[in-house]
């Protein structure tokens, strides 16, 4: 086995102490310049790899970000959680994951487990109270995904879920349809309730009353989206389009509607919301709304590095993009 090089080796090598390549390696040294391209070559040489937790310390830093997601195996979260991972790479920093399931007191738990253990925290939605939040911003940095922080939304990426859907009903609207039903998230979800927000200002804008049948709610799973179908069919409720608070729902539904032997798009138009990664290979491929969350994960660690090297930050509200495929047709 290949032995490992040490500070004492790289020290040796330079002609200097083990503290001033210590000193060198964590930014504090004050050296000549001489000594410092000494030391940095020898590194070099030697193929050195620093101690970065040593590093941290000396810092005053863990040189960990903490990631507080409310599901890991979601395909929504996966592609921000990718973003976070592109924005880190090659620098001192790495993530630490953890999942709140959903639930209050899971995110609690995951938040005290981090607090004290990163240098900064990014945060994905949840049901944490905006007032914690708050307190919790003051004394470390902290930004969020699809949720803001009162008195500090300039470090809040979020996504204008309520135009989002508004402008998805419209085109469904455009296409012809009148009964149009709404598979809703959670109502305890932010994000659920500007969605169904948008799709009854939608029906306003066209002079259009909804019927109350029309509107199941989920849970933001496949699963609930089948269940919210059987629902629909089983109240007999005339409808000639589907729409999906999320993509995963969207899903459970074209499966329902296949078993039931309902084609989409030629009975029932179907989209939904997020344009997740199998969006587009969904048979027929699916309308939805495009959340660009890698890009939003990305702009989020970004905006905490700069934070945490005591930048100014000021991220913006997105309004996302309608990605028009082939699961929604002219109402016949």
């Amino acid at each position: 086995m290949k032995k490992k090089v040490t500070l004492l080796d790289v020290a040796q090598a330079a002609g200097v102490s083990p503290s001033t390549v210590s000193r060198i390696v964590a930014g504090t040294a004050r050296v000549s310049e001489k000594k410092r391209q000494q030391v940095e070559e020898a590194i070099q040489q030697l193929k050195y790899q620093p101690n970065l937790v040593a590093k941290g310390l000396v810092q005053g830093r863990t040189l960990s970000i903490g990631v507080l997601t409310q599901d890991i195996a979601s395909p929504f979260y996966g592609a921000a959680l990718l973003g976070i991972q592109e924005a880190l790479r090659g620098t001192e920093y790495v993530p630490v994951f953890m999942d709140g399931h959903w639930k209050p007191e899971d995110e609690a738990l995951a938040l005290q487990r981090l607090i004290g253990r990163v240098d900064g925290l990014i945060i994905m939605g949840g049901h944490l109270e905006g007032k914690s939040l708050s307190a919790l911003a003051e004394s470390m940095p902290i930004v969020t995904i699809g949720r803001t922080i009162p008195g500090f939304e300039q470090h809040c990426a979020t996504v204008d879920n309520y135009a989002g859907a508004r402008n998805l009903v419209r085109y469904l609207f455009d296409l012809g349809h009148r009964r149009i039903a709404h598979i809703s998230g959670p109502d305890d979800h932010v994000d659920a309730r500007e969605r169904l927000r948008g799709y009854y200002d939608a029906h306003k804008d066209f002079g259009m009353d909804i019927d109350p049948k029309l509107v199941v709610q989920g849970d933001f799973q496949e699963a609930s989206g089948s269940l919210a179908v059987a629902t629909l069919l089983e109240s007999r409720t005339l409808f000639t389009a589907i729409f999906a608070a999320n993509d995963q729902m969207a899903y459970g539904a074209r499966l329902a509607l296949y078993r039931r032997g309902i084609r989409v798009p030629e009975e029932v138009s179907l989209v939904g919301f997020d344009d997740t990664r199998n969006s587009e290979y969904m048979m027929p491929p699916l309308t939805t709304v495009r959340q660009p969350m890698h890009e939003l994960g990305l702009s989020a660690a970004t905006a905490l590095l700069k934070m945490l090297n005591d930048e100014e930050v000021q991220l913006e509200k997105i309004t996302p993009q309608l990605v028009i495929r082939e699961s929604a047709a002219r109402a016949r």
